[in-house]
């Protein structure tokens, strides 16, 4: 088996994308190319909140997984979770005017990224709703960023371990405190020895 080799550049562009492999999962952030790769938790809590999301979603729009969407020349993110209208069920990248809603989850290595870099990218491209989850001590935990049009930037909003529950941009409640729960008993059984 080779190696795969990236074509060196320091500045990325949507342009350069054409040179990598069809089936490489990458993010395009500010002109850097980011080739995530996260944990088994990381996606379990994108999977309960795709399905949270989803479980009330009304017909004109679908909850998507890692999905790339179209910014600017050097931004094509792929939020954990992202609503986009139903017009684009079969195409990749989706515009970033048609995300009604993105989602990330932190990991260990994408705090920055997901918090300032991402943020800063869905802020200045207009979308209105932007939720972090994060588990940094164990409990997960969702804040609701409330977008500063005039600004083009996100402030931070509501912030719970609890139970999270909107009505905008459709019902949507997650348990945060039993997605803790069901990691904290799944690395309970992880542990070796007992």
């Amino acid at each position: 088996m080779t190696a795969l080799e990236l074509p060196e550049r320091q500045d990325w562009t949507v342009d350069d994308l054409v040179d990598l492999p069809a089936d490489l999962d990458y993010e395009l952030i500010n002109g850097r190319l980011v080739v995530p790769s996260p944990t088994p938790a990381h996606q379990i809590l994108a999977g309960e909140v795709w399905l949270a999301v989803r479980a009330n979603c009304p017909p004109d729009y679908l909850v998507s997984l890692d999905q790339s969407l179209q910014v600017d020349r050097r931004n094509e993110p792929r939020p954990d979770v992202v609503v986009v209208r139903i017009e684009h069920i079969d195409r990749t990248p989706v515009p970033v005017e048609d995300a009604v809603l993105a989602i990330e989850v932190v990991s260990q290595h994408s705090e920055f990224r997901d918090m300032y870099d991402k943020a800063n990218v869905y802020a200045k491209a207009g979308i209105v709703r932007y939720w972090v989850i994060e588990q940094p001590s164990g409990d997960v935990s969702l804040t609701e960023m409330t977008h500063d049009r005039e600004a083009g930037l996100y402030r931070t909003g509501a912030f719970t371990t609890e139970v999270f529950r909107v009505t905008e941009p459709w019902e949507i409640t997650i348990d945060l405190r039993g997605m803790s729960n069901r990691l904290a008993a799944l690395r309970e059984r992880a542990k070796p020895g007992e």
